[in-house]
Parts: structure tokens; sequence; C-alpha cells
């Protein structure tokens, strides 16, 4: 099996985004084939002199573009600003056999980030499976995150899924194209531009590109049996414990993930006291509402 790598002219001049290009290298365990294989995740990193670090993680089917309005607000505030392109999205390695993607695997894969930049003094944001992921992060290494900002995510357990859940797996197993920036723009308030739709596709040249992308909404654990459901609840018993200030910020809009802050703000007690908000934002939120969003983990701690 081939690793996958978007040419580099794929993302020449894309709207507001000309962050520099980092990387880090390791080897994937691929047990759909048995083998063990290099691969390269990119990350922006910005203002890398600062010990303030902020972690964006990205869900799906977007990439690190997905905060280019935000990052630059953050980073004006002093932080250090991570945000990493997920395994099979952005300018990370795409791997063609969807059987290799798997929920664990990301946290496998993300965490390299963690570690190989030796990262300490974290604060986390995430969204969509940027949440899924990053939680389970933070679960693992409590006390590197100094706290969080928690928007449209989840935690799932296994207790049942949505309709509106329901209806996007269905989606994206049978649509024929699978265009990432009329999905982003569908699941926006705001209204892109036809190079900001173009921006969120670059990642992918042809279907083969998008197996991850694919793969996602079936590894999202909404049944008993489903895989890492048992790993998520271990996860909630360290954040049951985590006492350090976490913000929830969910879209009015979004019937996927909405009511899922109540969740967070029963289950950890960090949540305690602080301004959680439902915004005029629709899914990806990043897009309706990146100055808000930024200012809030500027401010998360005031």
């Amino acid at each position: 099996m081939n690793i996958l790598r978007t040419p580099s002219e794929n993302f020449n001049n894309l709207k507001d985004y000309s962050f520099e290009e980092n990387y880090i290298e390791f080897s994937l365990t691929l047990d759909a084939v048995d083998t063990v294989m290099p691969v390269r995740m990119h990350f922006i990193d910005e203002n890398k002199d600062s010990e303030d670090i902020v972690l964006l993680l990205h869900g799906e089917p977007t990439w690190s573009y997905l905060y280019r309005h935000m990052i630059p607000i953050l980073v004006k505030a002093g932080k250090r600003v991570i945000a990493p392109d997920l395994i099979g999205f952005g300018k990370s390695d795409k791997l063609p056999d969807r059987e290799s993607y798997t929920y664990e695997n990301h946290i496998d894969w993300t965490s390299n980030v963690i570690k190989k930049l030796d990262l300490k003094n974290i604060t986390f944001f995430g969204q969509d499976w940027g949440g899924l992921i990053g939680l389970r992060l933070v679960a693992d290494n409590p006390d590197l995150f100094s706290g969080m900002v928690l928007a449209n995510t989840s935690l799932p357990i296994g207790k049942g899924s949505t309709p509106g859940f329901d209806a996007w797996k269905k989606y994206s197993q049978i649509v024929e194209i699978f265009n990432s920036g009329k999905i982003i723009q569908n699941a926006s308030l705001r209204n892109l531009s036809d190079d900001e739709i173009a921006a969120y596709n670059a990642p992918f040249p042809d279907d083969s590109y998008l197996a991850c992308a694919r793969q996602f909404p079936t590894l999202v654990p909404m049944n008993p049996e489903d895989p890492s459901v048992q790993e998520n609840i271990a996860a909630w018993e360290v954040l049951k414990r985590f006492d350090k200030p976490v913000l929830t910020i969910f879209g009015s809009k979004d019937p996927v993930m909405l009511g899922q802050e109540k969740y967070f703000q029963k289950m950890i007690p960090g949540t305690s006291g602080m301004n959680h908000q439902i915004v005029e934002a629709a899914h990806f939120i990043q897009e309706d509402q990146p100055e808000l969003l930024a200012n809030s983990i500027i401010n998360l701690y005031n």
C-alpha cells in the first residue's frame, strides 16, 4: 500500500492561508496490511517562542485551513498556536486503505505532535472530531493541559445516535462526489467564497485521497458494541476530575451537536462558573464565529 501525498501545488495561493509549513515524521503500524510505514504529519506552529500554547484540532472533513481566521488573533495575543492536519487531511499524508483509519489510530498518531514538540501548558480547542480525539489526549495526559474550550463536539460512549448524525453518516457513504468545500458550506451560516470552497477541496485531488473523510463518520462510537466505547468510558472517568477551566461554545444551528454542551457542563467540574454560550452558528462554528472563539480562548483564565 502506498502513502498518498497531495501535490504541493494544490496549496498554492490559498485565500488567507500563508502559514509556514511544519512536519513531523513517524511510523504507522497498519493492522489492515500488517506492516509499518513512515508517514508525514503537517502542522501550523506560529509564535514558537511563546510558552502559552493553544492546540487547535479540526474535524471532518476539514483541515487547519478552518483556523485561518482564529490563528492571527491568538498570535497577536501572545499565544503559540499549533494546528495539526490529522492524518488523511490537509497537507498531512493520506492512506488509501479505509480500514487503516481507526479512532484509536488517530489518537495515537495525533499524540505525536504533543510528544515530539514536548508541549505543556496547553489550552485545547476542539470541534467535531477534533474534540473526540483531543478529549482523549487530555484524558491520557491531564497534567499537560491548563484548560479547554469545546465547540460543537462530543465524546460518545455508545448510548445511541441522533437523526442528524444518522443522516450525515448515510450521506457520507453513498454520495458519489464527496465535495468537502460544499459540505462545509452547507454546515456554515457564512457564505464561503469560491476560493474558500476550493481550498477545502485542495487536499483531495481525487477520491483515492478521501478514504479518511469517508471512513470517519463510521468510526463514531454510537452503539454499545462499537470500537472505542470502553476507551471513551475510561476517558470520562479522568475528565470527571478535570477541574481546570473548561468553556463550552456551541452553535444554535448545529443539528448534530447542539445539546452535548449540557453533558460536558454536568460531568466536567472545570465547567462550573464559566460563561458558556450558545451562539449564532452552524456546525462549522470556526467559519461563523472565529473572533468570538479566539477571544474566548484568550480570556479563558480571566
